[in-house]
């Protein structure tokens, strides 16, 4: 549950993939959990990396607002505004390999597109977002330390292409239990080299990690990139994740746990299927109309 006004949000790093993964990035750790093949989410009892104090939240929302301030703006939730024109998002695709370990086949790479423009326009369920993504460049890089997650940031800064408004996304192999991670939108005028997504390329479409091969951690971690947080951010209590149309969850949901409610003394039952969840694929469909509308003010306020 959150406010109307959206929110960005940076995250307190309490687990850190490597040195690759910067406090500025967003990572999805994995559940040691039944299945054999999980590799992200946070393990069931694990401290969520991404919580962050009132205050932290607070300072970062002032952000979002000052610059739409700035541009003679308000927050869309709290001014009526109308939403943004169709925004068609420029996507490098940089593929890590070491030798034939993670190599990306081209029908591949257009089937994650593919499920981005699905889901961000809901067509498997939800609410619509302005958003379309158009495949421009994608390279190939065969490199054994950046492939399993070490000095991303090096990877980045030797790879990065285009400006603020354009997806830069990184497919890797990682060791430790990671599926993807993000930075997100305000991170990106002091670090504009490291802005982008870098995931695990098992986890595309048709990857071999089955709870998570419908290409949604894509999804999510694009998510975080227009400015998105968990939906389970800040537990049953005070802002949530700073959307006001998403229940209230204490904690993430793994597999599907349908009818799930750990926030009984707020409305509604667990948002398990918001691509902002831990879920698995298979059980995800939804942005809210809520979300939409902050990715809009965070694309106004930091990529536009």
């Amino acid at each position: 549950m959150a406010l109307l006004s959206s929110l960005l949000l940076l995250p307190v790093m309490l687990v850190t993939p490597s040195a690759s993964v910067a406090a500025v990035s967003n990572p999805c750790l994995a559940p040691a959990s039944t299945h054999g093949d999980v590799a992200a989410r946070p393990q069931h009892g694990q401290h969520d990396p991404n919580e962050i104090s009132v205050a932290r939240a607070d300072q970062i929302d002032k952000a979002m607002l000052d610059a739409l301030a700035a541009k003679g703006l308000k927050p869309r939730g709290t001014a009526g505004t109308a939403a943004i024109a169709p925004v068609t998002v420029n996507v490098y695709w940089h593929t890590i390999t070491n030798g034939s370990q993670g190599q990306v086949s081209t029908a591949t790479i257009n089937s994650q597109i593919t499920v981005l423009n699905n889901t961000y326009a809901a067509r498997v369920g939800g609410s619509a977002t302005p958003f379309s993504f158009r495949l421009v460049s994608t390279d190939t890089t065969n490199n054994a330390t950046w492939f399993v997650g070490n000095d991303g940031n090096g990877m980045k800064r030797a790879l990065r292409k285009g400006g603020k408004a354009d997806l830069n996304w990184y497919s890797v192999g990682f060791t430790n239990g990671l599926l993807g991670y993000a930075t997100f939108p305000s991170d990106y005028a002091a670090n504009p080299l490291l802005d982008g997504v870098v995931i695990d390329y098992r986890s595309l479409p048709g990857g071999s990690y089955s709870a998570y091969n419908l290409g949604y951690t894509g999804t999510h971690e694009v998510g975080h990139w227009f400015g998105l947080y968990h939906t389970f951010q800040g537990g049953c209590n005070g802002q949530g994740d700073y959307v006001a149309d998403t229940p209230a969850e204490k904690s993430a949901a793994y597999g599907c746990p349908t009818g799930r409610d750990t926030c009984t003394g707020n409305a509604g039952v667990d948002p398990i299927h918001n691509y902002m969840d831990y879920s698995d694929d298979r059980c995800m469909f939804e942005f809210t109309a809520g979300q939409s509308t902050r990715m809009q003010d965070m694309w106004t306020a930091f990529r536009a």
